[in-house]
């Protein structure tokens, strides 16, 4: 498990561009360090989505490791880029609530997440939007976190993902990484 403080650690040492300690700072202003991975999939804990963006970042170094071994096209700091900052679209987008829940017979009230989404503009594309909010992106980390949900968030008859896996291999690297992350190293609640 990784702290607040260990994610801001790595951030700050892998992610350095113009922009990129605002976009910090703006993320320590969200509940991107308390809120879940998912509602009920994997890591849908306090803490969640900060530790599931590290196990991407971790799962898509070994990824490009494994592919292209000391001759990555990559720059570590796309790397973080992409693994730590895929899933800002989760920012603000859980909220706690309560229902009851038959336990031995008894009804208790337990506590669950569901979805209040405030910014109703798609999963990959709208955490690419919050990015460039405060830095740029080059278009193969763009293209990467829009994508990295692969055909999970592909519309019928959409030959995009196709299309974005073929022409920048990286959206097809965060892809696998983003799913070995989630089923791999994550418990399912």
């Amino acid at each position: 498990m990784i702290t607040r403080e260990e994610f801001i650690a790595l951030y700050q040492e892998r992610i350095t561009r113009r922009g990129a300690d605002k976009l910090l700072d703006w993320m320590t202003k969200t509940d991107f360090f308390t809120a879940p991975a998912s509602t009920r999939y994997h890591l849908a804990c306090a803490g969640g989505l900060m530790e599931h963006s590290a196990h991407v970042y971790y799962r898509l170094r070994k990824v490009v490791s494994s592919e292209y071994g000391d001759e990555s096209p990559y720059s570590e700091e796309t790397l973080a880029v992409c693994g730590l900052l895929h899933d800002l679209c989760k920012v603000n987008f859980y909220k706690e609530d309560i229902r009851n829940v038959k336990e031995n017979g008894v009804w208790v009230q337990k506590p669950y997440y569901t979805v209040d989404e405030q910014l109703p503009y798609g999963h990959g594309e709208k955490s690419v939007f919050i990015i460039e909010r405060f830095m740029r992106l080059s278009l193969e980390e763009a293209i990467a976190i829009r994508f990295h949900m692969g055909g999970f968030d592909a519309k019928p008859g959409d030959n995009n993902v196709s299309a974005a896996f073929e022409k920048v291999p990286l959206a097809l690297l965060l892809h696998i990484a983003d799913l070995e992350a989630s089923y791999l190293d994550e418990t399912r609640s």
